[in-house]
Formats: C-alpha cells, sequence, structure tokens
C-alpha cells in the first residue's frame, strides 16, 4: 500500500472523513409537517381520493421559451417630423434639428439598416379621446395649416413652453400614431423590441392642457392602447430629466401602470414646478404605491447616481411587478451639456440603463423619444440606447463610486414612503424616532421641502424662456463630449456566443457508483439541450484541448499536479482508497486527462473572448472545479478550472480586474483561498452556508472572510443560512451587493463559476431557482466588461435542472428574450439578514454599499400636517425639533402651528372630537348629546370624576409643556409624537373580548413574547416591525387597519400610516392598562357623545 501523504493523518477528537458528506448534508424534513402530513393523511384517509391531481410542472415556462428566440428590432420615424418648430424664434430648443441628428448618428453607425423600419402613422381620434378632452383635440386642430403667425403665437402664450405651428396639429397625430403602431407591433411579437424616434414629444401633455412642447401624450396613449389589447401590467420609465407629470396624472389612480420618474426637482424651483413631482406623491387608491417620483434636488448628477437608483429601487421593485410591457420616455436632457437639465449622464450610460431592463417583459420594450436639447449629446445618447435595443454589447462606463449624498436621500425618501406597498424595499433596518440611537447607527430622516411659490402666470412667455449655455460653457462641453465619444469603445465581435464541449470528459466517472450524482451524463445532458433548442447552430463552437502543467500552475502547486498525474497509473483498488483521503472525491484512471480537458477547454473559451472573436462564451466542462484549492482536490473537484482561466486572462493579456461570480450553492472555498491576498481577481459568493454547516462544512463562507493584505475587501460571501432559496432572494442578492460592486469594480472580464445546484429540484442544494432565474442573472452581468462574460459549468446534479439551466443562461447571452419570472417576487428575512450582513461588513471596502446601511424611521414623520405646511411657509409659531441622525444634528420640522395648540392639550380640555367618517365635517351634535356620558367612559364615583376632570384641567396645554422642555428635546431627552384625533377607521374597532386583553400575549405566529401588538378587528396578537413583522403581514392580508402596542399601548393606523388617540380607543387601551399595570386608564376624553352608527 503506498504511503499517502500528511492528509491522511487525523488528530484526536477528528470527524470521521466521509465518503460524500455533500449528499449527506440534505435538509432533514420539519417534524412538525411531517406530523401534519400524517395527521391529513389519518382524517382524510376514509375518504375517496381523486383519480387525478395536479403536479405543477417545474420547467414548464423554460420548455415553453424554446421558440422564443431574438426577432428583429424595430424603429419608426417620418421625415415630417422636420417641419414642426417655432416660427418666431429660430433658437428655440425644440428644433427640427434633434430629430435629424439622431438619425444621422444612428446611420452613421449603420443602427438604421440593421432594423425592420415600420412605416409611420397618424393616431385615430378615438384613440386620442381616450385620454385628451375633444376641446382640446379640436383646439389643436383649429392650428392646422394656419399661417398666421400672431394668432398662433398668441394662442401659445396661454400655454405653459409652448408654440404652434402649421403642422403641429399633424405632426402630433403622427408622433402618437407612431408610437401606438410601435407598441401594438411589439406586442403582437412582429419585432422584439424597437424606438420611435418622433417629435414633438409628449409626456407633459395633459387631459386637457398642452404644456412643456407637448400636445398629445405619446407614450400614455401607447400604454392605454397596451392595456385595451390584453397587455395586464405596464412599466412606464421616464427619464427624461423633467417630471413627466401628465403621464403621472393619467395612471395615478392605476395599478396596471407602474409608472417611474427620475426628474430634476430642485424642492420645487425647477419646471414644471410641481408639488405632486416630489417623493410622497404614490398614487391614489387602487393606484397607490404604484407611482414612483425620484426627485433630483441638485445639478450635477451623474452616472453613478442613476445606476444606484435602477440596483436600489428601479430593478427591485420592477421584478416584484413584473410587467408584461416596458415603455420608456426616453428624454436626452440629462445627458451632458444639456443646459435644460445640467446634469453629467454620459451616453454610454443609458445602453446600461436600458439593458437592465430588457429582461423584462419578455423582452417588449419600446423607447420613445422626449426631451434632450444638447444635439451632440443627444444624438450619441439615443444610438448608446439603439444600440442596446439591437443586442450589441454595452460599452464601458468606467468605475461607479457611490451615489451623491442628495441623491443618497433621494433613495431613501422613496424607499421610506414605498416599502409598505412592496416587500422588496424592504431591506433597511428600522428605528424609533422615540429612542436614541445606537452606538455607529447611521439614520435617515425623510423630510419634505417645496420651495415654489405655486403661483401661475396668467400669460406664459413664448419668446426667449428657455435656459442658455456661454460660448465658454459650450466650447468645455464639446471638447470633453468629444473625449468621451472617442474614447467610448463600439465592440461588436463576429460571434455573439462560442462553446466548448468534449464528450471525453465523460470518460472521468466513479468506479464505485455508476449512479453517483456527479455522472458523465450532466454535460451529455446540457449538450442536447442545447442542440434541441436549436442554440448549437448559433453558436460559434471551440474545439477543445488540454491544460499544460504550465497553465496548471497559475493555481495549483506542482505537488498537487504531480499527484493528481498518478492516477492513470494506479489500479482501480488504489484509486478507491486515495479517494478517502480528501473530502468529497473520487477518483478514475482518467481524471486527470479529464480535468485537464476542462482547464484547457475554458482556457480557449477565455481566448476566443480576448481576442474578440467572441462576445461570450460557455465551457460545458467537467469535473468541476471551484471546491479545488492550491494543493487539495475537494468536493468533486479536481482542479480549479475558473481560477485558471482568470490567472491566464491576467497574464496572458495583461489585465487588472477580473471578476469571478460563483452561484453554485456550495461556496467554493477553492477558488477563495487561490486569491485570497490578490486585488486582480474579485471573487464573489453566494451560496447556502447554514452557519457554516453546509458543505464545505467550515467557516470560509461567512461574510466575515474579506480576503488578506492586498486582497482585503476582494472576497465578498453573501451567504444563506437556510434552505429553499429562491428567485426573490437571488434577485435581491445581485441587486443590493452584487451589481453595485461590480459596476464600482469595473471589470475587464467577467467568470461565472455556474453551478446550478441551487435550482429547483436539486437533490444536494435544497433550494427552488427557475432554470429562467439564471438566465435573469446572466444577462444582469452581461452590460459588464464590454460583454466580456464566460459562464463554466461547477455544479448542479439533477440532469433536467441543469440542462435547462445552461440552456437559458446560453439564451440569455444570445439576447433572446428571457421568460418572466414569477410575480410578486420579495426576499424572505432570513435571505434579507443575510444580505445586510454582507453590507455591514463590506461598506468600508465598497463605497457605493454606505447608503444602504442606514436605517428608516418606524413611525410616519411625513404627517398630513407636514405635507400642507410644505406648500406654505411654516407659521412664526412653530418650533424645530432638532433630530439626531448620523452623529449630526438635520433640521425636521415638528409642527406646532397655533390652531393645532389651540385645540390640544395634555389632558383635551376640547370636546370637539368628531369620530364617526361621516360626522367630520358636520359638528350640528345637540346640546344634549354633547353632556351624556359616552357608552365607554370607565364608571367612578362623581368625586372622583369630578377630581380627575379638576386635575385634567390644572395640566398643562400641549404648546405649554413642549415651551417649557424644549431644551429636553433638542437634547433628545425627550421626544414628541402628537396623534391625530380622529382617522376614517375608527368604526371598524370591534368591542374587546369577553376574555379582555393580556399584554403577556406572545405572538400567534413565531411566539416571540416582544413587541407584540394586538388588531382591534379581530384581536389576534402578532409581532411588531422589530421582530418578524408579522402584524404588518396580518394588516396586508387581512386590510384590518388599527392596532395596539402592548408596550406603550398607542394606537397605528396602517392605511393612515399615523398613530390615533380618541375615546373610541379607551376601552381596549384601558384593557390593556388593567392587564400591564393592574390599574384603570384614566379618562382624558372629555364628555362627549359617540356615535358609531
Amino acid at each position: 500500500m503506498e504511503n499517502h501523504s500528511k492528509k491522511s493523518v487525523k488528530k484526536a477528537g477528528d470527524a470521521p472523513l466521509r465518503r460524500s458528506s455533500r449528499i449527506h448534508n440534505q435538509a432533514k424534513p420539519n417534524p412538525g409537517l411531517v406530523a401534519a402530513k400524517k395527521n391529513a393523511q389519518m382524517r382524510w384517509g376514509h375518504k375517496k381520493q381523486p383519480v387525478f391531481s395536479f403536479v405543477p410542472d417545474i420547467y414548464q415556462v423554460a420548455r415553453d421559451s424554446k421558440d422564443c428566440v431574438r426577432i428583429s428590432t424595430g424603429v419608426v420615424y417620418a421625415e415630417k417630423f422636420a417641419e414642426h418648430k417655432c416660427l418666431w424664434d429660430e433658437n428655440h430648443p425644440e428644433c427640427p434639428e434633434r430629430f435629424n441628428a439622431v438619425l444621422r448618428r444612428c446611420g452613421e453607425l449603420g443602427l438604421l439598416n440593421r432594423c425592420s423600419i415600420i412605416q409611420p402613422c397618424s393616431v385615430a381620434e378615438a384613440q386620442l379621446i381616450a385620454l385628451h378632452t375633444p376641446e382640446l383635440i379640436s383646439l389643436l386642430k383649429s392650428t392646422n395649416n394656419c399661417n398666421d403667425l400672431n394668432h398662433l403665437e398668441n394662442l401659445a402664450s396661454q400655454y405653459d413652453s409652448i408654440y404652434f405651428h402649421p403642422s403641429t396639429y399633424d405632426c402630433s397625430l403622427l408622433a402618437a400614431g407612431c408610437t401606438i403602431k410601435l407598441v401594438d407591433e411589439i406586442c403582437k411579437r412582429n419585432i422584439q423590441n424597437g424606438m420611435a424616434i418622433v417629435r414633438p414629444p409628449g409626456h407633459h401633455a395633459e387631459k386637457n392642457d398642452f404644456c412643456g412642447y407637448c400636445y398629445f401624450n405619446n407614450v400614455a396613449l401607447a400604454a392605454n392602447h397596451a392595456l385595451n389589447i390584453g397587455i395586464k401590467k405596464v412599466l412606464i420609465v421616464d427619464w427624461d430629466v423633467h417630471h413627466g407629470q401628465a403621464t403621472q396624472q393619467m395612471f395615478y389612480e392605476d395599478n396596471r401602470v407602474l409608472y417611474f420618474s427620475i426628474h430634476r426637482y430642485e424642492h420645487g424651483t425647477f419646471w414644471p414646478n410641481l408639488r405632486e413631482s416630489d417623493f410622497d406623491s404614490i398614487g391614489e387608491g387602487l393606484g397607490r404605491g404604484f407611482n414612483f417620483n425620484v426627485p433630483l434636488n441638485a445639478t450635477g448628477m451623474r452616472d453613478n447616481d442613476y445606476m444606484a437608483i435602477w440596483h436600489q429601487l428601479l430593478l427591485p421593485v420592477a421584478y416584484e411587478f413584473n410587467p408584461e410591457l416596458v415603455l420608456i420616455s426616453a428624454g436626452y436632457d440629462a445627458a451632458i451639456g444639456c443646459a435644460e437639465g445640467e446634469m453629467e449622464l454620459t451616453p454610454a450610460v443609458y445602453s446600461h440603463l436600458l439593458t437592465s431592463l430588457m429582461c423584462l417583459a419578455n423582452g417588449k420594450v419600446a423607447v420613445v423619444l422626449e426631451g434632450g436639447y444638447y444635439i451632440k449629446s443627444l444624438a450619441e445618447a439615443a444610438a448608446m440606447t439603439l444600440r442596446a435595443l439591437l443586442g450589441d454589447p454595452c460599452p464601458g462606463i468606467g468605475s461607479l463610486g457611490p451615489p451623491s449624498e442628495i441623491m443618497e436621500d433621494s433613495i431613501m425618501n422613496v424607499i421610506y414612503v414605498q416599502r409598505a406597498y412592496w416587500k422588496s424595499l424592504r431591506h433597511q433596518k428600522l428605528y424609533s424616532i422615540l429612542e436614541p440611537p445606537e452606538e455607529d447607527e447611521q439614520r435617515h430622516m425623510p423630510s419634505l421641502k417645496y420651495l415654489h411659490d405655486g403661483i401661475k402666470p396668467t400669460k406664459y412667455p413664448t419668446r426667449d424662456g428657455y435656459p442658455v449655455s456661454t460660448p465658454s460653457f459650450l466650447h468645455y462641453v464639446a471638447i470633453n463630449l468629444n473625449n468621451i465619444i472617442a474614447s467610448t469603445k463600439l465592440l461588436k465581435p463576429e460571434h455573439k456566443v462560442c462553446l466548448v464541449y468534449d464528450a471525453k470528459m465523460m470518460d472521468h466517472k466513479n468506479y464505485e457508483d455508476k449512479n453517483h450524482i456527479e455522472q458523465p451524463a450532466r454535460i451529455s445532458s446540457i449538450y442536447k439541450f442545447l442542440e434541441d433548442f436549436g442554440l448549437l447552430k448559433r453558436l460559434h463552437i471551440l474545439k477543445s484541448r488540454y491544460c499544460t502543467d504550465e497553465e496548471l500552475k497559475y493555481a495549483h502547486n506542482e505537488s498537487h499536479i504531480v499527484e493528481m498525474s498518478s492516477l492513470n497509473k494506479m489500479t482501480i483498488k488504489q484509486l478507491i482508497e486515495k479517494k478517502e483521503i480528501y473530502q468529497s472525491v473520487y477518483f478514475h484512471q482518467d481524471t486527470y486527462q479529464a480535468a485537464c480537458l476542462a482547464a484547457g477547454s475554458l482556457l480557449e473559451v477565455v481566448d476566443s473572448v480576448m481576442k474578440g472573436e467572441s462576445c461570450s462564451g460557455v465551457a460545458v466542462i467537467r469535473p468541476p472545479g471551484h471546491h479545488a484549492d492550491i494543493d487539495d482536490p475537494c468536493g468533486f473537484c479536481i482542479f480549479n478550472s475558473v481560477a485558471i482561466a482568470a490567472r491566464h486572462a491576467i497574464k496572458q493579456y495583461g489585465l487588472k480586474r477580473v471578476l469571478i461570480v460563483d452561484w453554485d450553492i456550495h461556496h467554493g472555498n477553492g477558488t477563495q483561498e487561490i486569491f485570497f491576498e490578490d486585488s486582480n481577481v474579485l471573487y464573489m459568493s453566494v451560496h447556502r452556508f447554514d452557519g457554516g454547516e453546509f458543505f464545505p462544512h467550515n467557516g470560509d463562507g461567512a461574510a466575515s472572510l474579506v480576503g488578506r493584505g492586498e486582497g482585503e475587501g476582494f472576497t465578498v460571501n453573501i451567504p444563506w443560512n437556510k434552505g429553499n432559496m429562491g428567485n426573490a432572494e437571488y434577485v435581491a442578492a445581485f441587486s443590493q451587493v452584487i451589481l453595485p460592486i461590480a459596476y464600482e469594480y469595473d471589470p475587464e472580464l467577467v467568470l461565472v463559476s455556474a453551478g446550478f445546484d441551487a435550482a429547483v429540484g436539486d437533490p444536494l442544494g435544497g433550494c427552488k431557482v427557475s432554470p429562467e432565474a439564471f438566465g435573469h442573472m446572466t444577462y444582469w452581468l452581461s452590460p459588464l466588461a464590454n460583454g466580456r462574460l464566460i459562464l463554466s459549468l461547477e455544479g448542479g446534479y439533477n440532469i433536467n435542472s441543469i440542462s435547462y439551466s445552461m440552456t437559458m443562461c446560453t439564451k440569455a447571452l444570445l439576447g433572446d428574450p428571457l421568460p418572466r419570472l414569477n410575480d410578486g417576487l420579495a426576499p424572505c428575512q432570513s435571505a434579507i439578514d443575510s444580505i445586510n450582513e454582507t453590507l455591514s461588513v463590506h461598506h468600508i471596502y465598497w463605497s457605493t454599499l454606505k447608503p444602504r446601511i442606514k436605517s428608516l424611521p418606524a413611525e410616519n414623520v411625513l404627517t398630513e400636517e407636514k405635507k400642507r405646511s410644505s406648500r406654505n411657509p411654516p407659521s412664526l409659531s412653530s418650533n424645530i425639533l432638532q433630530q439626531n441622525t448620523n452623529g449630526q444634528k438635520n433640521e425636521v420640522n415638528l409642527l406646532c402651528e397655533g390652531q393645532l395648540f389651540q385645540e390640544l392639550s395634555l389632558s383635551e380640555e376640547t370636546n370637539k372630537v368628531p369620530v364617526d367618517a361621516d360626522n367630520e365635517k358636520n359638528d350640528d351634535r345637540s346640546n344634549d348629546d354633547q353632556h351624556q356620558p359616552p357608552s365607554s367612559q370607565p364608571s367612578a364615583s362623581s368625586t372622583n370624576s369630578s377630581q380627575s376632570s379638576s386635575e385634567a384641567s390644572n395640566r398643562p396645554t400641549l404648546r405649554q409643556f413642549l415651551s417649557d422642555n424644549l431644551q429636553a428635546l433638542v437634547n433628545e431627552e425627550m421626544f414628541a409624537v402628537v396623534p391625530k384625533r380622529t382617522c376614517p377607521h375608527l368604526p371598524l374597532v370591534e368591542p374587546i373580548p369577553k376574555t379582555g386583553i393580556n399584554v403577556q400575549t406572545p405572538c400567534s405566529v413565531c411566539n416571540d413574547p416582544k413587541e407584540n401588538w394586538i388588531c382591534l378587528i379581530c384581536y389576534t396578537v402578532q409581532c411588531g416591525r422589530y421582530i418578524n413583522e408579522h402584524m404588518m403581514m396580518h394588516n396586508a392580508e387581512s386590510g384590518h387597519p388599527l392596532v395596539l402596542s402592548f408596550s406603550d399601548l398607542s394606537v397605528w393606523c396602517y392605511p393612515c400610516q399615523s398613530y390615533i388617540d380618541n375615546q373610541v380607543l379607551y376601552e381596549a387601551k384601558n384593557a390593556a392598562h388593567l392587564s400591564k399595570f393592574g390599574t384603570e386608564l384614566a379618562w382624558s376624553y372629555g364628555t362627549v357623545q359617540v356615535n358609531l352608527s
């Protein structure tokens, strides 16, 4: 027997080596679930079972995508658009050259020749009437062919930023018609996606008003058309620098349309100067939560600011919304050089913004030209957008840092007002404004500010009503923009995707167990699927090759290479004995050759991509590699192919930044070890960890492992601590951690350790990621590194799951439309905890993560009173409460208006307390009623009642109390919250149960005894938002609005987002007070008769 190395020596107390610890590490069934199933079987066993039962096909979506391949991109435009212009102002920015320059630049890049040209057409009046009044349509029609310039200019003065031309009516009909036609062609699958190069623009055109160069609302009309022909959900992304207030208005109460706008606002001082453009305008009625405004309160926003919006807000919400159509109101006035926007977006970033949205809605995306008034950046940005629609690689945009502080505030404000409606936005921790901050806690305090006077002129200027740049500024911008364009690499390799595969890798097999899960059929099945889906003929097939010893040394030491090379000389018995030395491996006489073939074949893919022959690549190889470290095979892995490939790219092509994304369910401990001290490789892994109990059974996959020396910060682990993770959790991991860091790192090559054992049905992973979700992950990474993206097969042990998954990834690389993921994607709390742990560790290394670790107030700090005060300057009697957030003093308005203080005191001296929603506006109650004791008033002797009344009357008023304690408020020694006097949901309060209220009752869901609330409608007890948010979930599911806290006996209304204090609540509060303190709660509501009928 040969003498094995020291690896076979065990220390005393060491656990015995197991044949395959990975196989034994499957999650055990929940005992409670097993018992429930047995009870159900006993209960229903005597009943006749149905002959048929529905078993969902977990691969149906992927299977149905077989024939869903990329088709052409459409473009629609009309030469007539060049006729519309301002006749009395030849320098007007909304000019024909905007249209001509876009067509010219797209033609120079050869983009139009690659598109399907759609014939232009005008909109029918019946379609216009759906969103615009007949009077407005008739008025515009009256200008048709009118050559009376005085009349046209006088008419224009009645509207904000409008001019009329004799052809304006025809061009407006044509612009709307072309947009609708484009959307119609996309919805009918005649084209994949498309762009409407139209003018005049439309997103400011209101139902009964022309506004902001707009006459008919092109995008809104197209969205309405899509809804009418069967599309159920439409996402409108408006990246024009001006708020598309008209589009917002048209769908403000419609939950079928999610409107998402990023616009310059500057607290209302920027046009269109509307209060409704701020972040707290979130929709009404059914549309509440479906309107997103991201206000830009400063100029100079850059690529990093917009990408932060995409990663923190738009992508999570878009995936939760799951649209069937995406419309882009594509204004380019945020691009560099535009005097209207004064922002600094590069033309190239628009391709990144768009590409990340193109995997939504089965690829149904329509881009519609809106604004943009610096001709060169407009034309270049529009051309970059069309390149993205055509599927060309996104040009690089450099390393992106964090968003500016002003942008960070806006993002956090939006999250604050929308997190109640979108579960995907609930990553931030919550704090109470009633409690001082913890050590090192970073808080965000939302605030509203509206600085515009709100006064509209009776007559609008028709000349010179736009910003004009100085010659020196234009000269500077021209030089800067020319340099940006010249340095932008517009790569388009001959082959979109290359593939390597060799059946000889199947020679590696297990002598003892022919059915071992790491079996040869893993790769042959994938290859067959690629063929069955018709993908092989669309791929550039590469020849395989063996990796040399010198190349193996990129990742492994010589002793490991020599030891593996000796396998082909061993007997079967020796090979079986040898595997016992290592953790979860097996050996065959052909193992060394297969492993060398796997690594060498991956290097062929790297060469093809780096030489510009192929844009991206797929390596269907085995044995896998990411567990193999410098000197050991491990976890079915012999040589670390991806690590070898990364070093090969660095040494042979001079790369300085290689990104490895490892989404195998097992942590790639080998890859991490190899690059642990290397800053040239950023290793990011999302894997199942289970506190170190999941394979490879060590702590290497913890979030706290970040690298060492020069490599510190370049190892990023996202460890799942439970199974059952699915699409939602991976969407969150990518949007919150992987993509932000990747964009800051700015890789030159992206390698994916593409294990598919997180896929649904895998025998080891215990997770449920769908095959199509892996396709989406691939698509998210494709804009990086000029599209240089390579997938290398790692694990995955359900043959069907890995075959469908790799097929979907390959389709994504080819640009095929991807199936929509399931609705309502939102990560579980365990995943959020894991992501937040990674953020807390890595924000010191990656500046783009810093804003994400701030916490948000649990209370509603944007009351209706505050919103009103933001419209009108606060009265002189208003006080300022200093709230400590992040260790600094930030001003937060605490409304202390005179009228409020006259009506409120600590003892509630006033008797005018409306309760019934129907009676809120009617105080005509009889005097007799006002002097009747309330039905819920506690019984007490007249002496006690009189004494209580006397004590109440001697208490200070609220104004006096706050005035006396102002310094304590400023010092945060105490906090003040003024609850609402009433709310429309009070009539829903039910009488307390006969058994009363026990404040010691734990949460009925998780049994946690801390911070519980009781529902005042059904009287269920569930935990608060600081624990597991079960009461919030109860509200979302049942609609029950009012809950009482066991901690401080306050009452919260979810729909009103406010604390409530009203005598209707006394019975419940008194019962809780009795349970908590053993005494009754003092009555402090006066003697109003309450009528809830």
